[in-house]
């Protein structure tokens, strides 16, 4: 058994990935560290999990660990990390931004870094507009048959913007509202940017990026133009191709809805084309394909276990 420790454990990724690795088989959360919740229960806090833990918050990391998680806000990891000397045989996942572009991490998108996240003990998660991003848009960027520029808009659920409560992730405001921020900006463009470069260093084509606020918890949704010469169904072709071996990344020719991966650890990608132009679909559950779930999946990969050990879930569909 794997002995897991989470810093910033209290937080909404925090609590993801406390309530997944209580069912994983290969591992044992013993320590869950959050200064501010530091002796309450952990269900105090993750009423979810009432009955299913008697662990407690503690105020520091105490002893060795073999697998170290870290949910902090952004900027944290990095301070957290200079100040404390963890083991080199532990392997860390920062699930923030601060390693993203550290050529000492790896990048944690699972699907695309298998080889390099089994050799590493520094991974580094992506963001969650990011995943949904790049796995849709990777397999064609390798393939060479984007020809114009791309325009994306995805929207999210509140939880992407943390458990600190601010106006626009207030329940009156967010409620029956919807709106846009950080266009052409949003930070999670630049992780896109970066993939790509790897794949196609000589990829010119602008990423328009307009990401949304949805009066939802969970989830994103996101749909990705462009002009290709690819028929429709060398596209699908493509794409099943590409993902067949991978566990979370399910190609639908049925027009999906986002119930469909919240609470899962699922990537879908639908395909339409309409003259020169196709449109894909790429949705995931924020909180778990784009935060908690793919650590979880990056920590399997680098253990050699299967990818699904602690993933098996299920929808909320109704």
């Amino acid at each position: 058994m794997k002995h897991i420790a989470i810093i910033g454990a209290a937080g909404y990724t925090g609590g993801e990935l406390i309530r997944l690795l209580l069912n994983h088989p290969e591992v044992e959360l013993t320590q869950l560290i959050s200064r501010s919740q530091g002796g309450k229960p952990v269900s105090s806090i993750h009423q979810d999990l009432i009955g299913e833990t008697d662990l407690v918050f503690q105020d520091q990391l105490e002893g060795q660990i073999d697998v170290l998680f870290l949910c902090m806000g952004h900027g944290a990891s990095k301070l957290w990390l200079a100040k404390k000397e963890v083991d080199k045989q532990t392997l860390i996942i920062d699930l923030s931004s601060d390693f993203r572009f550290d050529d000492n991490f790896v990048y944690g998108l699972a699907e695309w870094t298998k080889a390099t996240l089994a050799e590493s003990k520094k991974i580094a998660n992506p963001g969650c507009f990011a995943t949904a991003i790049q796995l849709a848009l990777l397999p064609i960027v390798k393939a060479g048959a984007i020809e114009s520029d791309v325009q994306i808009q995805a929207i999210t659920g509140s939880t992407g913007a943390g458990q600190n409560p601010s106006n626009t992730s207030h329940f009156s405001w967010r409620n029956q509202n919807i709106s846009v921020y950080k266009a052409f900006t949003h930070q999670h463009l630049a992780e896109v940017d970066q993939s790509i470069q790897k794949l196609d260093s000589n990829f010119s084509k602008e990423l328009i990026f307009i990401p949304m606020r949805g009066n939802f918890s969970k989830g994103i949704f996101s749909t990705i133009c462009f002009k290709t010469n690819l028929t429709e169904e060398a596209i699908y072709e493509l794409y099943e191709s590409t993902y067949s071996e991978d566990a979370f990344v399910q190609i639908s020719k049925v027009s999906p809805n986002l119930k469909q991966v919240v609470n899962t650890n699922k990537n879908i990608i639908h395909i339409e084309k309409n003259g020169n132009y196709v449109m894909l679909i790429s949705m995931i559950d924020n909180l778990i394909k784009g935060a908690s779930g793919q650590a979880i999946q990056n920590m399997n990969i680098h253990f050699g276990w299967n990818e699904n050990l602690g993933l098996q879930l299920k929808a909320l569909v109704y």
